[in-house]
């Protein structure tokens, strides 16, 4: 058999045009047929393909989300996007999905050939580099499974980074595990600066680079923090951030849960498709408040979303910069209708000399009271 192709178009006579524009290419063979998206998705799975030839505009789901789809699940997979001309912006986020050509319509047979013979060769040697096998699964030692815990509110000041970074310093130092910080707060994310930590690389590079991803792929983008920990930084300009998706976020966390004990995220501060899947890998969501009223409003709200979409089981309260002013702890959970889970006492002056130095807290002055209490959520939470 030569090179395997799948035609997805809504469009039943595009298809027959494709197919009578392939009938006399002796090494390419259309091996299936797919009227939407979700076919598309459906037979790259079940017929793994060389090559997709995707339109952009279909019903049920679009090529863009198709190709998203089969560049995750099916990397082996090459995708061509079939396009017409003035849908360039589609186009840009065809390639940011995943796609390796597109084709303009009308175009001809040899157009059509040539395109398939390149993506097909290209795609050959990128599986090769990466080790990519098709269709292959890898038999033997169980996977790693670590746990996702991840730092969220709508409220900003809260302190979610702070205590993401504390958290996963924490679990490094205690723990002595595998720790990866990621930092999905793309339009505002820190965690790299308050470990001291030159962003050089960030998970925007992962789109722009637009390969599949896996472990050896992935690990090239992971900062070094002298304590062992691992960041995966968000970008200081957060160009293509549009382009960070549910699916890659939940590729993403399944590779680092195979490779560390714990990854930590930092969600950022409002719902987004690519949050959201964060949310949903968690094993525990740390919903951070403060003692203000403003902050135990958001936090209702929160509560209530997170309820809708079913992930109020893993939420844990945390109150944050804990004092004698403001709303009682007990009035709080009355407010909210769930217990505090652990509180983080006060101590402004050790988070801002810790924020300046870029030195975690929990590294830098373990005996304070604020890393104690640190140290005793990760008790609570059973890590270590």
């Amino acid at each position: 058999m030569g090179i395997t192709v799948v035609i997805a178009d809504d469009i039943p006579t595009t298809r027959d045009d494709i197919k009578r524009l392939l009938y006399f290419e002796k090494d390419i063979e259309v091996i299936g047929e797919a009227s939407d998206g979700y076919e598309a998705v459906s037979l790259a799975e079940e017929l793994s393909p060389d090559v997709i030839l995707m339109d952009i505009n279909m019903p049920k789901m679009d090529g863009i989300e198709a190709t998203e789809r089969i560049t995750t699940l099916n990397p082996h997979t090459a995708i061509v996007i079939i396009s017409i001309q003035g849908e360039n912006e589609y186009l840009k986020k065809a390639m940011a999905a995943g796609a390796r050509e597109y084709l303009i319509k009308p175009f001809s047979s040899k157009e059509l050939s040539d395109t398939i013979r390149r993506v097909y060769e290209n795609q050959q040697k990128r599986n090769s580099a990466l080790g990519v096998q098709k269709t292959e699964k890898k038999e033997g030692s169980p996977q790693k499974k670590g746990k996702v815990i991840s730092v969220f509110s709508t409220k900003g000041g809260v302190g979610k980074t702070v205590i993401a970074v504390n958290l996963a310093s924490q679990l490094i130092k205690d723990a002595k595990k595998k720790v990866v910080l990621v930092d999905l707060d793309i339009s505002a994310g820190d965690a790299a600066l308050l470990l001291n930590v030159a962003p050089t690389t960030s998970i925007i590079d992962l789109i722009k680079e637009q390969e599949e991803v896996n472990y050896e792929f992935l690990e090239v983008f992971l900062l070094p923090h002298v304590s062992g920990l691992k960041i995966l930084a968000a970008p200081e300009n957060p160009e293509f951030s549009e382009y960070l998706t549910s699916n890659l976020v939940e590729e993403i966390i399944k590779i680092l849960k195979e490779n560390f004990d714990y990854v930590i995220v930092d969600v950022p501060s409002y719902y987004s498709d690519a949050g959201i899947s964060a949310l949903e890998a968690s094993e525990h969501i740390l919903l951070l408040l403060n003692q203000d009223i403003s902050s135990l409003k958001r936090t209702k709200i929160d509560m209530e979303i997170l309820k809708k979409l079913n992930l109020d089981q893993k939420v844990k309260i945390i109150l944050n910069k804990k004092d004698n002013l403001g709303f009682a702890p007990a009035d709080i959970e009355k407010a909210l209708g769930i217990k505090i889970f652990a509180s983080i006492v006060r101590d402004d002056k050790t988070v801002i000399s810790s924020v300046n130095k870029g030195t975690p807290f929990v590294l830098g002055l373990p005996k304070a009271k604020i890393s104690l209490s640190v140290a005793e959520l990760c008790q609570k939470l059973n890590l270590g």
